[in-house]
């Protein structure tokens, strides 16, 4: 499967990061380190998401399917910046890897016919450059199962947000797989952002204490319909 790589423009105290901006606004003293960090804690119990966007991640996302990379670009929040590896300068045709999804490799026939589609991408794709075709003509037929790279630029509150999304059971199984590779590479990176995984990067079930999902895995208690209607007395 895929990797993360975490590079090091990566902001290392996020929380700290966060007291620091959010005491500019307060008129508060932002040499204190200890001051700065309590000060950040206390955003991010409060829900100041805006003091949120501060802190940068920059990664490097590797190996995962063209697919989940194309899910990942619909989390826009804090207006993140992306390069992809380019489908008109690499040249495919010598071969691309890609992902196999565990429920076809789990089962032999399926398997071989995957592989088998797979191959046959490739060889239309070696046939088409004997003809001399431009190899970003000939990039249309790759498929949304090939291995992409991605380097990411995005903030703590898009990140956050991706969590609530994307860790709940009811996600496409790769986007949890990346969302627990995130997870990882950032607990790694420094205490501060190991301490922000752990609290915050959460499905979002346990923020709210229910399930909203119409298919519930039975993590959290469903909100029911009459949870959801205003009371009429209140």
């Amino acid at each position: 499967m895929g990797k993360i790589i975490i590079q090091s423009e990566t902001t290392v105290d996020p929380i700290s990061l966060i007291g620091r901006e959010a005491g500019v606004c307060w008129g508060g003293n932002i040499t204190d380190a200890e001051k700065n960090y309590k000060r950040g804690m206390d955003c991010l119990k409060s829900g100041h998401g805006r003091t949120w966007e501060y802190p940068q991640v920059y990664m490097i996302v590797d190996g995962y399917s063209a697919r989940v990379i194309r899910e990942l670009y619909t989390h826009i929040g804090g207006s993140p910046t992306r390069l992809q590896a380019s489908t008109r300068y690499i040249n495919y045709q010598k071969g691309f890897p890609y992902v196999v999804p565990p429920r076809i490799a789990a089962d032999e026939q399926a398997e071989k016919i995957y592989c088998q589609a797979m191959d046959s991408i490739l060889t239309a794709m070696q046939e088409l450059e004997k003809l001399e075709m431009p190899r970003e003509d000939v990039g249309m037929l790759l498929p949304l199962g090939m291995e992409t790279k991605v380097v990411l630029r995005t903030n703590l509150r898009n990140l956050i947000d991706m969590a609530h999304q994307r860790m709940c059971s009811r996600a496409y199984w790769e986007f949890r797989q990346l969302m627990n590779d995130m997870c990882k590479a950032l607990s790694e990176y420094s205490e501060e952002w190991k301490y922000l995984v752990e609290h915050y990067f959460v499905p979002k079930c346990e923020v709210s204490g229910f399930c909203t999902e119409t298919k519930c895995c039975g993590r959290k208690p469903k909100l029911n319909e009459a949870d959801e209607r205003p009371d009429k007395n209140g």
